[in-house]
């Protein structure tokens, strides 16, 4: 069996994985129940929750990709950076995936600069407020600055109706 089962009771053959599969319920789902940081942190905080606010502080015209950017987690879930580098079959599905949800959502083929950014930025943000990894300097922050949001972690299913809530914005 190569397939999983979605939230919605749609089916996503990750052997030969089709644009149909996705939607945003099962995106907003699977998210909202994504710990951030592999779940070595303190406190439950979602993928979701990280992805709303991503989507929060950029331009306009670039919100619904920051939304987005990390929905193949939904799916495939987040493997922490350095194991996710040793796993070349992983990163190749994983970039299969992706490119049909940005297809799907008409987004850019490649995550736009802006949104990589705000996905670091997000990322020190996070760090500082739920205290991760304090003591040790982390070379991919270098030069970028936390956001002026204060971070309060949502249990799943505030996280999902919170990512719902911005998808709708978002659409109109």
């Amino acid at each position: 069996m190569t397939w999983l089962t979605t939230f919605s009771g749609q089916h996503l053959d990750f052997s030969n994985p089709n644009v149909l599969a996705f939607n945003i319920a099962d995106i907003a789902q699977g998210l909202s129940h994504e710990c951030r940081f592999a779940g070595q942190i303190a406190d439950f905080y979602s993928v979701a929750q990280h992805s709303v606010l991503c989507s929060m502080i950029v331009e306009p015209q670039y919100q619904r990709e920051a939304l987005l950017h990390d929905a193949t987690e939904a799916y495939m879930k987040d493997i922490p950076a350095p194991l996710k580098r040793m796993l070349p079959d992983y990163s190749r599905v994983e970039r299969q995936i992706d490119a049909l949800i940005r297809e799907k959502y008409k987004l850019p083929r490649e995550m736009s600069a802006i949104v990589k950014t705000a996905d670091l930025i997000m990322l020190a943000t996070e760090r500082r407020d739920l205290e991760v990894d304090a003591d040790n300097f982390w070379p991919i922050l270098k030069g970028i600055k936390p956001t002026d949001i204060l971070i309060t972690p949502l249990n799943p299913v505030q996280a999902r109706a919170l990512f719902m809530r911005r998808w709708e914005e978002l659409m109109f």
